[in-house]
């Protein structure tokens, strides 16, 4: 049999498959995901420059795929099927990550027994696959990844009921896909006005039409004649990512409308904002050279940051140390709990380490660690009661995946922010037992409000403010509740939202793309504002938001 990506003459009905046709039909699903998983990123509700939807469940699909790879060479339908549901499991990143594995768990479930399957299993397998996943959301919401899986499944039935015959059950489940992610916006109001759809659903009609593709003996390396609902574009580089360019150029009667034009031109994810003497730049590009170049004719440079988003990339989905391990300085006392946090960014991770973490496991928005990776950070502690910070709603899935399958005592204080994380190692008392911290420490991450600050990727419309590309927007407990031309104006405007006078301490954490010049004058600024409270000044280093504020 070809392969996944050969042209081949395919018969008017497929009876059954057996392992060796579920792992390449998988394979095709993954190239056709990877081909969109950057438009797929793009359909945030919030136009923020982190999406990550595509990429985690790229990765996810790829860490169930090389399960497969290293199974006994057994290519029974359900062999692989149950070597593509532990990879997955091992492998989840983000929501949509477990999610996905969830919906493998529940299709080797059925197919377990089985050397070969046909459409009647498929489609039993297919609602065992839905149940699984529902079961895995502690709060099913309708609109999201759940619903098309779930509509995909009674289509599946019904073309089985009607024919004994996969390719028809394929292309019945595909197009039921489609019309599912088309529809979610009616189910989820938040899309509606956003204007998108449920990004992890339309990951799911991806892999599934991948798949089709397959079958059909179609090329998943070439995309098809695509539109603007639920059809993505597939990306014209070959698949890599090129280079992350930022920098500041200062001049004399700058055209910023002029300076973005040309920017966009140059690449993707172009933000350009200022004013006549001074622009923020930043751009994907293949050729970094390119917008450097352009703008050095135009003024001085500053702030320069080139950074090669391929070797991230490649960076964090090789066979890389999963973990890095941190001993916590400055703590006299000895825990017989430890603690593992989540985060990216040199100054936050010493600063949590500086707090207590036993290891910090590298990831955060864009890039979620997986299960494998909270797993082997828990289980590699030398304590046999660990507590688990994700500092990010989506990775919090993840740890519980995670918690389950840990031979230790595992909780998870649900901490959403990298203030929320920080304050919860504050109070954490190490002559107190696990539950008596787990209380203390959920206490203390609800007492802390975070505002982020960064750059909006495109048009929106959201909470009654319209949006513009390149404008400041900021989100407070990640609602989107302020935007502006200017990041110290919308930076105060949020600390108004929270209510900073009411309070003790704000603290500003500095991330990449500011200068630590711009920082001390901002906090100049809220010193004068705040002159009352304690203002703290963290350099975390942390990605995508220059600004991260949080008062308590």
């Amino acid at each position: 049999m070809p392969r996944f990506g050969e042209q081949r003459l395919v018969a008017e009905q497929v009876d059954s498959w057996g392992g060796r046709e579920l792992k390449q039909a998988l394979s095709a699903g993954l190239a056709w995901l990877e081909h969109h998983a950057e438009v797929i990123n793009a359909l945030n509700v919030y136009p923020v420059p982190d999406g990550d939807t595509g990429t985690n469940m790229s990765l996810t699909l790829q860490a169930a795929l090389q399960e497969v790879a290293h199974s006994p060479h057994d290519e029974t339908a359900g062999v692989i099927a149950q070597a593509v549901a532990q990879g997955a499991l091992m492998g989840a990143r983000g929501n949509s990550g477990v999610i996905l594995s969830q919906i493998f768990r529940g299709l080797a479930r059925r197919l377990r027994d089985l050397a070969r399957f046909d459409a009647l299993a498929l489609a039993a397998a297919m609602k065992e696959a839905t149940d699984t996943a529902y079961k895995g959301v502690i709060k099913p919401v309708e609109g999201t990844i759940l619903t098309v899986v779930r509509e995909a499944a009674e289509a599946a039935q019904k073309a089985a009921a009607e024919r004994n015959d996969l390719l028809y059950l394929m292309e019945q489940m595909v197009a039921e896909a489609r019309r599912s992610v088309a529809h979610t916006p009616e189910l989820l109001p938040v899309l509606a006005e956003a204007g998108v759809v449920d990004a992890g659903g339309q990951g799911l009609f991806v892999i599934l039409e991948g798949m089709l593709r397959y079958m059909r003996g179609e090329r998943v390396e070439l995309a098809a004649s695509l539109g603007a609902t639920v059809d993505l574009q597939a990306p014209t580089s070959e698949g890599t990512w090129g280079y992350d360019v930022q920098f500041i150029l200062r001049g004399r009667d700058l055209d910023v409308e002029a300076i973005r034009e040309a920017i966009a031109g140059m690449g993707d994810s172009a933000l350009v904002v200022g004013d006549p003497t001074m622009v923020k730049v930043h751009v994907h590009s293949p050729e970094p050279g390119t917008p450097l170049n352009y703008g050095a004719r135009l003024g001085s440079l500053s702030d320069i940051i080139v950074e090669n988003m391929q070797e991230q990339y490649e960076e964090f989905i090789a066979a890389r140390p999963p973990t890095r391990a941190m001993t916590a300085k400055g703590v006299e006392m000895a825990s017989p709990i430890g603690i593992v946090a989540v985060a990216t960014g040199e100054g936050i991770i010493r600063v949590l380490e500086s707090l207590g973490a036993s290891t910090v496991v590298h990831g955060g928005q864009t890039m979620n660690p997986s299960t494998e990776e909270l797993l082997e950070a828990a289980e590699g502690l030398d304590a046999e009661e660990v507590i688990i910070l994700p500092n990010n709603s989506n990775v919090i899935l993840a740890a519980q995946q995670a918690q389950e399958l840990s031979s230790k005592r595992v909780q998870i204080v649900p901490t959403e922010t990298l203030p929320q994380g920080v304050s919860a190692l504050l109070a954490f008392n190490y002559q107190a037992d696990l539950e008596a911290n787990i209380q203390a420490m959920d206490r203390a991450r609800k007492e802390v409000r975070t505002a982020e600050l960064t750059f909006a990727v495109r048009p929106a419309q959201l909470n009654g403010l319209q949006v513009a590309e390149g404008q400041v927007i900021g989100l407070l407990d990640g609602e989107l509740t302020a935007c502006g031309s200017d990041l110290d104006t919308v930076a105060l405007e949020m600390l108004e939202q929270m209510s900073a006078q009411d309070e003790e301490i704000i603290t500003l954490y500095m991330g990449q793309g500011v200068s630590l010049a711009q920082v001390k004058a901002l906090a100049s600024l809220i010193r004068e504002r705040y002159p009352e409270q304690e203002v703290e000044l963290v350099e975390s280093g942390h990605f995508h938001y220059p600004y991260i504020l949080s008062v308590e």
